[in-house]
């Protein structure tokens, strides 16, 4: 893979570029640049500075103005930065431009995502998805990197080297693209029929945005050992264990996360993977409550489990963890300003939208143990009501079980019948 896309170097120091549009505030564009930032830290990079420009949009020939450019170009020299990231995608003309006038790494959102992809990748299946995704964003880049051979005269007998090189790499391309997608349909056809001798038994799939402690929760409720770290995409590939919470034994998926701005070709990339959420008969959306910017997390899952898995209108528990992380600032008394999501306790929180999911919300921290039990108990009844709807005839156990259960709470009561 070219080293202008796929960054492979570690601890390089790197600015972050972003725009301020009619469709994105500065706030919103902060926030993406701060999630840029964790971005580049599990690339292995070191954000140095942070640049914003407003604009109407994206400028053609290099992204921002070419004042705000000269700027960057300034920093760049001034303190030895060796690598620029954009947090959105670039075509090939602008990298070149902005390659020809900073003269260092140019990097876009997606390139980025896709070296952390490749780092992270264990399995054969997940290499062969990231190498997919990889090809997948090179050949529509392909049309400006052989602009140096296009300029010789055209026309009848006079065509061009750089016109035949293109058409040579994008045909290289394509025929790799297509062995991958082979690969991957013989892949799938594998884990189709791992999924068939796994029988009739209840499956739950945690998902959620990338960092919210799906791994954390999978360890805690499966007594395994799946990676888990305080980084964007620690997990890659799904991960299935067999739980038996009780008496009701159920299969519990770990899946990659999701995240803003991720290309749909990228997320169909994963489509094998992703395959595990559109078999699950249960799904438990994980949430990091302590985020800033948790709704809009949620709304990014739910239209990727729309698009891409089909997985919206399944039963679903919404976990909201990481509540020992939670922090509020209360408003002072004198301050008449209409309160912000900064300025509103964990049980304030509680009473609004939330409020209204019933017993389909649960709140917990999966680091610090706080209510699994209850959380466990959600899971134990979504799935047990599944369960029966294949086992009908298994209803007297799970009573008998329950009936078990209810005399060893409560000894006196079964002494007296």
């Amino acid at each position: 893979m070219n080293d202008n896309i796929i960054s492979k170097e570690t601890s390089e120091r790197a600015i972050l570029v972003g725009l301020v549009t009619p469709q994105q505030n500065e706030q919103k564009a902060l926030e993406y640049l701060d999630e840029l930032e964790f971005l580049a830290d599990t690339a292995g990079a070191v954000t140095e500075k942070k640049f914003l420009q407003k604009l109407g949009g994206p400028d053609s020939r290099t992204f921002v103005g070419k004042g705000k450019l000269d700027e960057i170009r300034q920093y760049v020299e001034d303190n030895e930065i060796g690598m620029a990231i954009f947090d959105d995608d670039l075509t090939s003309k602008q990298v070149a431009n902005i390659e020809r006038e900073l003269k260092i790494k140019i990097l876009d959102r997606t390139s980025l995502i896709l070296d952390i992809f490749a780092k992270r990748a264990q399995t054969a299946n997940a290499k062969t998805q990231v190498e997919l995704a990889q090809y997948q964003y090179l050949l529509p880049r392909l049309t400006r990197m052989w602009t140096h051979l296009e300029r010789q005269r055209g026309g009848i007998g006079m065509r061009g080297p750089g016109e035949t090189q293109i058409e040579t790499d994008r045909r290289i391309i394509l025929d790799k693209i297509s062995r991958l997608k082979e690969e991957l349909r013989h892949i799938d056809r594998q884990k189709s029929m791992q999924r068939k001798n796994r029988g009739k038994l209840t499956r739950v799939a945690l998902v959620g945005y990338t960092n919210v402690g799906k791994s954390t929760l999978m360890n805690l409720l499966s007594k395994s050992d799946v990676f888990a770290e305080n980084k964007l995409f620690a997990t890659l590939d799904t991960t299935v264990r067999k739980v038996i919470i009780d008496n009701l034994p159920f299969l519990l998926t770990d899946t990659v996360g999701f995240i803003r701005k991720l290309p749909t070709h990228l997320v169909e990339s994963f489509k094998s993977t992703l395959d595990e959420v559109r078999d699950a008969d249960l799904l438990v959306h994980v949430v990091d409550i302590s985020h800033p910017n948790f709704e809009e997390q949620i709304e990014v899952v739910n239209r990727t489990l729309t698009d891409v898995c089909e997985g919206a209108d399944k039963p679903m528990i919404m976990v909201f963890n990481k509540i020992d992380a939670f922090s509020f600032t209360p408003k002072d008394a004198d301050d008449l300003t209409p309160a912000t999501r900064e300025n509103i306790s964990l049980d304030e929180l509680k009473e609004t939208w939330m409020n209204r999911m019933g017993d389909d919300v649960v709140f917990i921290s999966a680091k610090k143990g706080i209510n699994i039990d209850e959380l466990k108990q959600k899971i134990y009844e979504k799935a047990k009501q599944i369960h029966l709807t294949r086992f009908p005839y298994n209803d007297f156990l799970f009573q008998k079980y329950d009936d078990l259960e209810a005399t060893d709470e409560n000894p006196a009561e079964a002494t007296e019948e």
